[in-house]
């Protein structure tokens, strides 16, 4: 019993070392502690828990969903929540449980897309903007200026007008709206960052601008470009589903959240149910992105520390 209860122990010292032997430790002690760090933060414990539960939905839909997304029984148009459907049914009869649940997939993977695109987008301008300088720095700020000068909802559907509707065309025109706010943290972070020392003695060994950006600005602005993307999917979520209420984005029968509520706004008054669970599915996803986010930052802000 004594050798089992010492083993947790010294794995503890060994991660919590004060004088690491090797680089993994210094680096597996660092998670360790913001793990301890992330899991006293309740809040983020069920931010984390909801984003998970979100995974889970979308990965298993098919064993989930009691009925196929787009099944049409007109003999059970607009019936209540129930036995026979758990959520209620839509003007077409399909189940709405079953829709939301397919639903999850389209959602994750409108913004799986756009973190893809505007993270590693928004990382190297800002880093490049912020280390260079010069009339690159101006030409870029001022051009996210101009972007940021516009509700991004509104920009979206000023894209998504000019090159059509469909999830496609959606993901683009909201990458093309998001990626300036991860510039403008990129360069703020490297603007702090590039008269380090340790930036100075790589210049002093005939490091190049492009090397010196990718090996040892654009590591440490990760922490912050991550931090600020988990906060904004919540946004993008918004965005998202805001097309498909104004039939921009996902088209039908495609079991979009928005698309599902702009369907449902006709029977509000008398068949409540048809808008309020896509829009309670919105409400706890983009709850569940804001909580991990605030929780994230805690813990991979050096500032919050």
């Amino acid at each position: 019993m004594s050798q089992r209860a010492e083993k947790p122990l010294g794995w503890r010292r060994w991660l919590l070392a004060e004088t690491p032997w090797s680089r993994l430790q210094a680096e597996l002690g660092q998670a360790y502690l913001a793990a301890l760090s992330f899991a006293r933060n309740r809040l983020a414990i069920v931010g984390l828990s909801l984003v998970l539960l979100l995974l889970l939905i979308a990965l298993f839909a098919p064993l989930l969903a009691t009925h196929a997304p787009d099944a049409q029984n007109l003999t059970m148009r607009l019936h209540p929540p129930g036995a026979a459907a758990w959520f209620g049914t839509d003007e077409l009869g399909r189940d709405i449980y079953s829709r939301i649940i397919y639903g999850s997939r389209i959602t994750l993977g409108i913004v799986s897309l756009v973190i893809i695109l505007v993270g590693p987008l928004g990382l190297v301008i800002g880093c490049a903007a912020g280390y260079l300088g010069g009339w690159l720095d101006t030409v870029m700020m001022r051009l996210t200026d101009v972007f940021l000068a516009f509700p991004r909802l509104i920009l979206a559907l000023a894209f998504v007008a000019a090159i059509g509707p469909g999830i496609e065309n959606a993901v683009i025109a909201i990458a093309l709206t998001a990626w300036p706010p991860y510039a403008r943290v990129a360069r703020a972070e490297t603007i702090a960052l590039r008269h380090s020392d340790f930036v100075s003695a790589a210049r002093l060994q005939g490091a190049g601008a492009l090397r010196i950006i990718r090996r040892q600005i654009v590591p440490l602005c990760v922490s912050s470009v991550i931090v600020r993307l988990t906060l904004d999917m919540s946004g993008i979520i918004l965005t998202a589903a805001g097309l498909g209420f104004l039939g921009l984005g996902a088209q039908p029968p495609s079991p979009e959240w928005g698309a599902m509520i702009s369907s449902g706004r006709r029977f509000i008054l008398d068949q409540w149910w048809v808008a309020f669970f896509p829009g309670l599915a919105i409400c706890l996803a983009g709850l569940g992105f804001n909580l991990l986010g605030d929780g994230l930052r805690d813990v991979l802000d050096p500032k919050q520390r």
